[in-house]
């Protein structure tokens, strides 16, 4: 039997101060017009995060955007921010519509992280944010979601430091339309934490790391996990939007060198039946150089509230960590993905699993599927651990033992349940606003309706005969 979500690292153990300003490899401004002079640099993508967690965006000449895009922003359909995984415009979201004429939002592009991307050649890549009207930052979009929570920690004198880790599949050859079959996984055998690989992988893997480090965002490793094709990828801890803005750049990172090296990588949660991607969050709490989880060598008050707030309130946000109906597959006993919510030292059949010692001590969220939007999970995970700050609670002893076979709050096992409690969810609206809750429940909506309404390969191989 296939094992999926097989066992990950630690995470790193090295703490890292908080990053001012650019970092890595980023550029300046005035770097920029370097390049360009230089005939280094021709072309730069401003690139907006989607609600699934994807950049989207134009490619524009390097010298336009240095006249009139870098400082004015430029002009994006506002359907970007209200569409689903198939870019079909969709009425019902209160952002844009048919009805509003799909309007242009304002795009102003953050320069701290202006950067050239190595697996793009000739180009240089920042990341935008979107504006309302009034020249705001829009609310429902996945980056500001993000700021939202890290301010609400930010009163309690805490930032977080965050380690994304995740999974992926790699499939022989490549696809030319959404949907149409690949080859078969690139590896077949069991080779979790192996060191001899094909020279397939080997290539890819190389490539991979050189490309990232070569933008700014060196792995901490690569490994092969236990099930076919899958591959883990771990990054340093750092801080939190950073981290969400790099996982996406690593995500283009990844599907443009596998198509180069004939390979098609999947983020799926469950892409084959008894496989599956986890993403999971590794994160700590600090307050000026002072890791707060960590009380000599322990867990701290602060880090049980913080615990105590996982518990509580994720399970009723799970839209944000497991976005479609494909997200609840992943969620089987004995798979090292969790089924219930419960806390445990180090036990990887736990939902929140407490790892590292001084310094290093930290929360690993293993809900989120490698399908997550990053953002959106991690302002999960950061707004469950305020609540539980805020309101002090505690989250009764740790499991030791299986917590496959514990009691504890379910995971949802579908989106359909997960949506019910989300939009029903005190904790959601005061968390969050209404307009966050009714944006993205609609998004889950769109899922459910698409699920209701296709056939399905597997619907017709169990039943085309047999009706």
């Amino acid at each position: 039997m296939t094992i999926n979500n097989t066992p990950t690292t630690n995470g790193s153990s090295a703490t890292v101060p908080e990053a001012s300003g650019r970092s890595g490899k980023g550029i300046s401004l005035t770097d920029l017009r370097n390049l360009v002079k230089a005939d280094t640099i021709d072309t730069v993508s401003l690139a907006l995060p989607d609600l699934q967690g994807r950049l989207k965006g134009k490619l524009y000449g390097a010298q336009h955007f240095l006249n009139q895009i870098a400082d004015h922003g430029a002009d994006m359909c506002a359907y970007l921010l209200a569409t689903d995984v198939d870019m079909n415009p969709a009425d019902g979201f209160a952002l844009t519509s048919w009805t509003t004429g799909y309007q242009d939002l304002r795009v102003r592009p953050d320069l701290t992280t202006l950067r050239m991307i190595p697996w793009q050649p000739g180009t240089a890549i920042v990341l935008g944010d979107a504006l309302n009207p009034d020249g705001t930052l829009l609310d429902i979009a996945p980056r500001q979601i993000l700021q939202h929570q890290l301010s609400r920690l930010a009163r309690h004198g805490l930032h977080p430091k965050v380690g994304i880790e995740t999974e992926l599949v790699l499939y022989q050859g490549t696809s030319t339309a959404a949907g149409e079959a690949v080859g078969r996984p690139l590896t077949t055998d069991n080779l979790d934490y192996a060191l001899d690989h094909s020279p397939l992988f080997s290539r890819f893997a190389r490539r991979l790391q050189r490309a990232l480090a070569g933008a700014g965002m060196p792995v901490e490793a690569i490994k092969t996990e236990a099930g076919p094709g899958q591959v883990e990828v771990t990054f340093p801890y750092g801080p939190a939007l950073p981290a969400c803005d790099n996982h996406l750049l690593f995500k283009h990172a990844v599907r443009t060198i596998a198509a180069r090296t004939r390979l098609t990588p999947t983020f799926m949660a469950a892409p084959e039946t008894g496989r599956a991607n986890g993403l999971h969050l590794h994160i700590s709490l600090w307050s000026r150089d002072t890791n707060t989880l960590n009380d000599t060598g322990t867990l701290s008050t602060t880090g049980r509230h913080a615990i105590a707030g996982l518990l509580t309130a994720l399970p009723e946000l799970a839209p944000f960590y497991a976005p479609n109906t494909n997200s609840y597959k992943r969620f089987t006993p004995d798979s090292f993905a969790p089924t219930t919510f419960t806390w445990g030292h180090d036990n990887r059949t736990c939902a929140i699993r407490v790892v590292g010692h001084n310094d290093s001590l930290h929360l690993e969220i293993r809900v989120p599927g490698a399908d997550a939007n990053p953002y959106l999970a991690l302002s999960a995970a950061l707004a469950s651990i305020t609540h539980g700050i805020e309101q002090e609670l505690d989250p009764g002893p740790p499991q030791t033992g299986n917590a496959y076979t514990a009691p504890g709050t379910p995971v949802p096992s579908t989106l359909h349940d997960a949506l019910a409690d989300f939009e029903d969810s005190a904790i959601a609206h005061d968390t969050f606003t209404t307009e966050v809750i009714e944006h993205y429940a609609h998004l889950a909506k769109l899922e459910l309706n698409h699920e209701r309404t296709h056939v399905t390969d597997t619907e017709r191989h169990r039943w085309l005969t047999r009706a």
